[in-house]
């Protein structure tokens, strides 16, 4: 198994740590355009396979020959935000950039499957799968379980409880359109609703969907990266292993919830393949028409981009 992480910056790097500490490739590639920078962070990290116990061999790069026969190629490269700066204001730069990437992908490592992490997320999945011509199944993005982990961790706040013991889902696009769902959300068992009064739960949901923008708030200089890394590693595990796990990721729709040629935020089965099945799931008028909203939020965004 060879992984290729595209970037080296703080959520690829994080990454590829995860992915070496758990011996999910047998060779990783870190690959970014500073001259240095991955090849000083990728022997750092082969250095310490000796106290980790990793055989999991790291090469740092700028060329992307080494990245060739990749099965795995996760996309972090791009701008991140900055405070006051939404995901669409990160457009047009950032659709350069994972276009550039993806033309390099497809180029040398063309049975590859590609898990895109790069804001606007949704938009970036679009345009990798546009500009790789890849199969939908083989292109996806990383939101839903980042935006699900942000919205558990904070039930599990608000509770005092294991975050073990939550199981919830969001839906959607990644960006403050997002669709948690209170009536899917289960407390070892037990529904949300039973346990938090509407108001509570309004507030969690809020909070979940600026939860990217608060972090960026503390930080001033950066975004979130040790959760979002957390959750890539975790479509990595599930397609290295063939887990089948079913995880809220963002796929390409072709009919599914009444949509057309759009990545959103739904549940789907992650395996050696990449998305297996796309569940959907019964939801209220209301939650329809937040999806709704979500997805138009998505299609103008889309919209914008020039291949």
């Amino acid at each position: 198994m060879k992984i290729t992480v595209v970037g080296a910056g703080h959520v690829g790097a994080t990454l590829a740590q995860r992915i070496v500490d758990n011996e999910l490739a047998n060779e990783l590639v870190l690959i970014d355009i500073v001259e240095g920078l991955p090849q000083g962070k990728g022997l750092d990290m082969w250095e310490s396979a000796p106290i980790s116990g990793s055989d999991c061999y790291v090469i740092g790069t700028n060329d992307y020959q080494d990245t060739k026969d990749s099965d795995i190629v996760v996309i972090t490269a791009g701008l991140p935000r900055k405070p006051g700066m939404s995901r669409e204001d990160l457009l047009a730069k950032n659709v350069e950039i994972v276009k550039s990437v993806t033309e390099q992908v497809a180029k040398f490592s063309p049975n590859s499957i590609i898990i895109v992490v790069s804001n606007p997320l949704d938009a970036m999945a679009w345009t990798a799968l546009k500009v790789s011509g890849f199969e939908p199944h083989r292109v996806m993005g990383m939101a839903g379980i980042l935006d699900t982990a942000r919205y558990r961790s904070f039930i599990a706040m608000e509770l005092n409880v294991s975050t073990k013991d939550i199981q919830a889902l969001v839906l959607g696009g990644h960006g403050d359109s997002m669709v948690p769902l209170p009536r899917y959300t289960m407390v070892g068992g037990i529904p949300l609703t039973e346990l938090l009064p509407k108001d509570r739960i309004d507030a969690i949901v809020e909070r979940t969907r600026k939860g990217g923008a608060e972090i960026v708030n503390y930080l001033k200089t950066g975004s979130a990266y040790y959760a979002p890394s957390a959750a890539v590693a975790e479509m990595v595990e599930a397609i290295v292993k063939d887990k089948k796990r079913i995880l809220p990721c963002a796929a390409y729709l072709r009919g599914e919830y009444g949509f057309e040629d759009i990545y959103l935020g739904v549940p789907i089965k992650l395996g050696k393949t990449g998305v297996e099945h796309i569940f959907e799931l019964k939801l209220t008028e209301d939650e329809k028409e937040a999806l709704r909203k979500s997805a138009e939020s998505v299609k103008n965004t889309v919209a914008q981009i020039k291949l």
